[in-house]
């Protein structure tokens, strides 16, 4: 097995990166392209050549020079993609193929569909099982992941079929006089107009909400398209999240291999297990949860030399042990990736039978657990660890209102028993992490999470409200916090692979743009390359004055996202130099390959890590992290859909909202009470020229003075939603001062809608400006 290796490239790349390197000339770096497998864009180069901090500017110019042929360098071979280099020929690890031929043995060939040079494509074969009940043929265009085989030729293995013709698209089918369909588009950024003949309906009725396949398209005029899936009318609340999980390709129904598997499964047995019984571990859930996938426990450590210290418990469900690697259950999950929340259902990695039933730490029943065994100190540092395979018993489902409320002196029946001996223990522990957090300086952002009320009984929301976030859920956090760390060190040195989750400092080029705002409102400017502290120092500063909501927003989004990575990259935000994720393998595809790491590791028993079949860690981490962003823009555009059908009702309203950014074509808005977010457009601003100030992030009025700014309080009135796309249009109130607008206030102010509004381009006097904004 390859795992072992491991350990020594990243210390090798740790190594290397304590001497920055000095700037790579254009042809170094085009000779690491043509040599690389894969398209190369500035972060490999950046990582390639060790450049870090200021020195990234510096590569981005040159690579610019690159990308518009200026450079001094013989491009030769190489080829600008759409943001990377690759050496012409070479195909990139993702890509649409199509079948082209099957040879006498039945093996099938593609060739890549986009292919822009003279000579001719290289073979790719297709390794895979067809889908169930559907054979691949010629002409089938499949989403391929290609790994090269040899000089010029590639294996291809698929990963969904693209739909035949122009694509495939969702909407609601509408009949227009004369009989002729159109399809009024789910996704807001479909400009083109669609229609559909009655013999390509497909029986769909008027407002039924339906995908349609392009099958013909014109370079003037309408796009043609068939009913391919009905869905029922628009108007059933569950259509909104069904939207998002086609639109999306989220997978929602198990195989059959897979619910058998599910049903036939039963309790774990002791056997070799740590019997965890005796312990009091409770979990602490949402008042809603059905899945119960961590509990805790903690104690005073009675080691002399950790005076003040604690030992606790995290016990976490051993998914594991019933979903093998490489059997159905396996499969279904690492396609989902994770589980995907919406506000009327749950899309679980794993089908019910576990994920609520066999998985879940339900109360006074026996369930199989991964357990961490931690020693802190009164500070909050992690001493030790010891990682444990148990049957555990969980003593009490409670909620975090709950535990709250009784740590507030105000049990109930339930926690009134588990205060002194359960309760205060775990909030002591949490004490000691809350120190550990703060010495690390953890980035500490205020943002607002907020809850949707949905009616069960009729699914749509009753109401939108902030999420409450108590000391309960910062302690479960904080639990859980120490326990991903503690799998991240016991994994490192092991020579077994760990799924890592990164998060990397802020690009340099966002950092210099967020120093330029901060600068334009006479804060301190963090130089170098900043740490979670000096963003917390500036934040700190705001809180509570007129920038708090600007500078939280320009803060949040200079950070990088969090991925997975087979690389150890550190967690920026939680200023740790390891971090895995280890406490929700019924949720989370990325945990599921930690315990099974740590079960191998540890030697554990069955349901480890597979030594006779070491998969490609990169390509999983990959696809994992994809399959994370596709949940979370289809939960956004779900919640976008929902609380536009909220406020359908509320037209004309006055709402208190703030600016969440501006733009040459408006401003966007969100609202105060409910969280919606919708647009500004500039035609909905009072009659004047605009010009938009990028550095400070503000739209400045010429003739009149109104200036909106990133964050500033605003009143608007609502003049349009669409719970179709989720989309919602605000008008600007003049006169009306923050407060005056409330959830379905009526009150009186001017409404500006209706007017034509100019930005600077219409005005000479504005022409450097916008020259300047378009830069």
């Amino acid at each position: 097995m390859n795992a072992p290796k491991s350990p020594l490239r990243q210390n090798t790349t740790q190594s290397r990166r304590k001497t920055a390197a000095p700037l790579p000339t254009e042809e170094q770096i085009l000779e690491f392209i043509r040599e690389s497998k894969g398209p190369v864009g500035k972060r490999e180069v950046a990582r390639a050549f060790n450049i870090r901090g200021p020195a990234k500017i510096a590569l981005k110019a040159v690579m610019k020079r690159l990308s518009l042929g200026s450079g001094t360098g013989d491009k030769g071979d190489i080829v600008k993609g759409k943001r990377r280099f690759h050496k012409a020929g070479v195909l990139p690890p993702v890509d649409a193929i199509e079948i082209s031929a099957i040879d006498n043995d039945g093996d099938l060939f593609a060739k890549p569909v986009n292919w822009a040079f003279n000579t001719p494509p290289p073979p790719i074969l297709v390794i895979a099982k067809a889908e169930r009940g559907k054979a691949y043929g010629v002409g089938d265009r499949l989403l391929a992941r290609l790994t090269p085989v040899g000089d010029d030729a590639y294996e291809a293995r698929p990963m969904k079929r693209l739909p035949a013709g122009g694509g495939r698209l969702m909407g609601v089918y509408e009949v227009l006089p004369g009989g002729i369909g159109r399809l009024r588009p789910t996704d807001r950024r479909t400009r083109h107009e669609v229609t559909i003949s009655a013999k390509d309906s497909n029986g769909a009725a008027h407002g039924e909400l339906v995908a349609v396949e392009i099958i013909a398209t014109r370079h003037h005029g309408a796009q043609q398209a068939r009913v391919v899936e009905r869905f029922g009318p628009m108007d059933r609340a569950k259509n909104l999240s069904l939207i998002a999980i086609t639109a999306h390709g989220i997978p929602h129904e198990f195989s059959e291999a897979a619910e058998r598997q599910a049903s036939d499964a039963v309790a774990a047995p002791l056997g070799s297990r740590t019997d965890l019984r005796n312990i009091p571990l409770v979990t602490i859930d949402g008042e809603d949860a059905r899945d119960f996938d961590d509990a805790v426990w903690a104690e005073p450590d009675t080691a002399p030399d950790n005076a003040g210290g604690w030992h606790i418990l995290v016990a976490i469900a051993d998914v594991s042990w019933y979903v093998r690697p490489g059997d159905a259950l396996d499969k279904n999950a690492f396609d989902r990736g994770n589980s995907t929340y919406f506000p009327d259902r749950v899309v679980p990695m794993l089908p019910e039978e576990l994920s609520n039933g066999w998985c879940s730490l339900k109360p006074k029943e026996d369930r199989p657990c991964l357990a961490a065994h931690m020693w802190i100190d009164s500070q909050g540092k992690l001493l030790r660890h010891k990682f444990v395979r148990g049957l555990m018993r969980s003593v009490a489902r409670l909620t975090y209102n709950q535990v709250q409320a009784a740590i507030d002196g105000h049990p109930d029946d339930l926690t009134g028993p588990l205060v002194e001996q359960i309760l205060k223990p775990l909030y002591g522990a949490f004490a000691a992490l809350l120190k550990g957090r703060n010495t690390r300086g953890t980035l500490e952002l205020d943002l607002t999470e907020r809850q949707i009320i949905v009616d069960r009984e009729s699914g749509r929301i009753s109401g939108v409200m902030p999420r409450a976030r108590y000391d309960s859920h910062k302690l479960i956090e904080e639990f859980m916090i120490m326990a991903n760390v503690a799998a991240a060190e016991r994994l490192e040195g092991s020579g077994y692979p760990c799924v890592y989750r990164v998060h990397e400092p802020p690009d340099p080029e966002r950092l210099e743009n967020l120093r330029e705002a901060l600068k334009s409102l006479d804060l301190p400017v963090p130089t170098g390359s900043a740490r979670p502290a000096d963003f917390n120092r500036i934040l700190a500063k705001v809180r509570s004055g007129p920038h708090e909501h600007l500078v939280n927003t320009l803060v949040l989004r200079t950070q990088s996202q969090a991925v997975y990575s087979h690389n150890n990259l550190g967690h920026f935000g939680l200023a740790l130099r390891r971090y895995a994720h280890f406490t929700s393998p019924i949720r989370r595809y990325s945990d599921l390959l930690v315990h099974r790491a740590l079960i191998a590791a540890a030697k554990l028993g069955d349901g480890g890590w597979n030594p006779t079949s070491d998969p490609d860690l990169e390509e999983i981490t990959a696809h994992i992290s994809a399959t994370e962003r596709r949940s979370a823009a289809a939960e956004r555009e779900t919640v976008d859909r929902f609380t536009a059908a909220y406020l359908g009702n509320k037209i004309d309203a006055m709402f208190n909202g703030r600016v969440n950014g501006v733009t040459r074509f408006g401003a966007f808005i969100t609202l105060d009470e409910t969280g919606a977010d919708g647009i500004l457009p500039m035609r909905n601003l009072p009659r004047d020229y605009y010009d938009l100030d990028e550095a400070s992030h503000r739209l400045i009025g010429q003739r009149h003075g109104l200036v909106l700014r990133t964050g500033d309080a605003v009143v608007v009135r609502l003049l349009e939603t669409d719970d179709i796309t989720g989309s919602i249009v605000f008008a600007y109130v003049e006169g009306a001062s923050q407060g005056r607008g409330s959830t379905g206030s009526n009150r009186p102010g001017k409404h500006t809608g209706g007017h034509k509004h100019r930005t600077g381009p219409r005005s000479h006097k504005n022409k450097h400006k916008q020259k300047h904004r378009r830069r």
